[in-house]
């Protein structure tokens, strides 16, 4: 099977040939997505069990689940050449006949991977798992078999793997790698640029520079500045949008419109000890003056926080049942959109787009917030992550102050549902693997 070893070899890219070449016992590759980290996890894998008798080999990801949707699969179609490898669907497990094995499993239940002596090991997104899961669990499997280890993953802040990163520059029997997205090969430099122009700069240098300076830590809309406030007048050419958080005290919503793509914030309504029905009153005195210079049939997009189904501001009927309600009371005066989805986006996916409008990795700001939404710009300026008990941001927000957060999270549930991220930045179509 030497011919399909070479095959596999020479699907690296010459910056995965450069980790896999590297003779140090513990190596650590820092990479930005799309890099193909995982495939060169599975080609050493896949070498290292075939040419070895009776070592066992893991492939280990967050999660069991991750570890079977990301590299199962693909493991399974690059043995597929090798003879009487013996695929176990049940435990994840590839066996080969020379007695090495390769096992994918998952570190949410770390202390489940204690007992096992291991030959080989490979972290897959090494900054997603608790760093116990390497001191208390993985590390002394490799001890008396002298086994070999590979951390893999982007940067997430300084966390625990900056740190095993560092460490690895000062280690005789330790090696560590970074490289960008672009030195992996897969990703055209057109992709990236497609990238640039859709994702903040903090985000695009974490996730395809892998920057561990440029991580998104600290203050959660970094990409705010004053260049973002500008006075901004209802346009009657364009539609309204009514972007909604339904928390009682306060209940925040923000007016907005979009126009060549940009997005302009023309006011916000902050109400104390509030319910829907007022709300959708509030709203419809203050647009009283634009509903008067419409063109036409006054039409609106509402959008909103998704938990606005289930919540109840009456005895009987949710959120969004009452603003249904309110808006067919008026259908001769305004015609409403309810835009509002099933689920809400996770929390830093869409903080990450509101970065992303607020100022782009190609250096353009497309929204822009008037100086009356003050607590909106409150928002923007002071909201932070809240950190644990190590100092490291978590992906909630800090929400010690009850004014913070409202205002932001109703602007955000637009601008995820009106601009998600689209782009797949996909590998070439060329690999063999």
């Amino acid at each position: 099977m030497r011919q399909s070893n070479d095959i596999l070899r020479s699907s690296l890219s010459r910056a995965q040939g450069t980790v896999f070449q590297s003779p140090a016992r513990f190596r650590v590759l820092v990479a930005g997505r799309r890099f193909g980290k995982t495939h060169l996890a599975l080609v050493e894998l896949i070498h290292t069990a075939w040419n070895t008798p009776g070592l066992l080999c893991w492939y280990l990801a967050p999660s069991y689940r991750q570890a079977k949707r990301i590299a199962w699969e693909r493991l399974k179609s690059m043995v597929y050449g090798y003879p009487r490898t013996q695929p176990l669907e049940t435990d994840l497990t590839i066996r080969f006949p020379n007695g090495s094995s390769i096992a994918l499993r998952g570190a949410d239940r770390y202390d489940s991977l204690r007992g096992n002596g291991l030959d080989f090991v490979v972290l897959d997104e090494f900054a997603s798992m608790r760093p116990e899961v390497w001191t208390d669990a993985i590390r002394p499997a490799l001890a008396d078999r002298k086994g070999r280890a590979l951390f893999i993953g982007t940067p997430q802040g300084h966390n625990h793997l900056y740190e095993r990163f560092e460490y690895a520059q000062s280690q005789s029997d330790w090696a560590a790698f970074r490289f960008s997205t672009l030195d992996g090969g897969n990703v055209t430099a057109g992709e990236l640029a497609a990238a640039a122009g859709e994702l903040d700069e903090r985000l695009f240098r974490q996730e395809f520079e892998a920057s561990f300076d440029a991580a998104l830590v600290g203050r959660a809309y970094h990409a705010f500045s004053s260049a973002n406030i500008r006075p901004c007048q209802y346009r009657p050419g364009a539609r309204l949008i009514w972007s909604l958080d339904f928390n009682v005290n306060p209940m925040c919503s923000v007016l907005a419109q979009a126009h060549d793509g940009e997005v302009e914030v023309l006011d916000e309504l902050i109400l104390h000890d509030a319910n829907t029905v007022l709300a959708c009153e509030r709203f419809w005195e203050r647009i009283r003056s634009w509903r008067t210079a419409a063109r036409g049939l006054f039409e609106i997009d509402i959008h909103g926080d998704s938990s606005g189904y289930a919540r109840r501001s009456s005895a009987s009927f949710s959120d969004w049942h009452l603003i249904r309600n309110f808006f067919a009371q008026h259908s001769g005066q305004a015609l409403a959109h309810i835009k509002a989805g099933n689920s809400n986006p996770a929390v830093r996916d869409r903080i990450n787009i509101v970065n992303s409008r607020l100022l782009s990795a190609a250096g353009d700001r497309r929204l822009f917030v008037d100086p009356r939404c003050k607590e909106l710009i409150l928002d923007l300026e002071q909201i932070t992550w809240h950190l644990d008990d190590f100092g490291q941001p978590t992906s909630e927000l800090d929400k010690s102050d009850r004014m913070r957060t409202h205002a932001s999270d109703a602007l955000g549930y637009y601008l995820a549902a009106a601009f998600p991220f689209t782009s797949k930045f996909g590998e070439r179509r060329d690999r063999l693997f």
